[in-house]
């Protein structure tokens, strides 16, 4: 009897050795999870900082593009000058569309929403628009090489800024549709700031202009049409 009573002590000894090292445990516990908790909030405002700076200098950047844009100005009857030199009275649209009866059938494919056709070519009385392609050739034969690729790529597929102003100055003027008007005899150029700046706007940064670019940054002054009209050209420009 006594040797079991002797054991007693034993298992409440090692009882209460395993309640105080779980209660320890537990503070040491808590006591990592407070030091997590402070660090955390120690790193937060540096982070947030970084975070509004960089959306600061996002909207600086985007500022400074816009204002970029909106400093290009030119006098309108300058830009027609341009335009008048780069237009031409013909232009080829939708090589699909010259299958159309033009007959009003109502499931036709050829009608555009608001009711009209879309157009294989079209032509104008007046130079009405600037082609955003160099040359376009249809299965039917037909084939148009625009003026603005053999006058300003006489001599190779890009130019130099100073070549691309004096060959559009060299192109022969027509009074477009749209812009100011202006007779042949008062379209002469004798400042080249807007030339250049039409440079600058289809080039780049770049320092030669090619025939490819000067198409495809057209074909973005545009709109996704297939040439540029004034309304297009003078919003480029500046020149409302």
């Amino acid at each position: 009897l006594n040797c079991c009573f002797s054991s007693v002590p034993y298992i409440r000894c090692n009882w209460e050795e395993e309640l105080l090292t779980n209660t320890i445990m537990k503070i040491i516990k808590v006591i990592g999870s407070l030091c997590l908790i402070t660090s955390a909030s120690a790193f937060a405002p540096s982070h947030c900082t970084t975070s509004t700076h960089r959306s600061s200098s996002l909207h600086a950047d985007v500022a400074e593009a816009e204002s970029d844009v909106a400093a290009i100005t030119t006098d309108p009857k300058e830009a027609v000058k341009l335009f008048g030199r780069l237009a031409e009275k013909y232009i080829m649209l939708d090589s699909t569309a010259g299958m159309c009866c033009y007959s009003a059938c109502s499931d036709c494919e050829y009608r555009e929403p608001g009711g009209g056709y879309r157009m294989a070519d079209q032509s104008s009385a007046r130079p009405k628009w600037i082609p955003c392609y160099d040359h376009r050739e249809f299965g039917s034969g037909k084939e148009h090489t625009t003026k603005w690729s053999t006058d300003i790529f006489t001599e190779g597929p890009a130019v130099t800024k100073e070549e691309f102003v004096e060959r559009v100055i060299n192109m022969e003027f027509a009074p477009p549709l749209g812009g100011p008007f202006l007779a042949k005899s008062a379209a002469a150029i004798e400042d080249e700031s807007a030339a250049a700046a039409l440079f600058d706007i289809l080039a780049g940064e770049k320092e030669k202009l090619t025939r490819f670019r000067m198409g495809k940054e057209m074909k973005v002054i545009s709109g996704g049409e297939e040439g540029v009209t004034w309304n297009h050209f003078s919003t480029a420009l500046g020149a409302k």
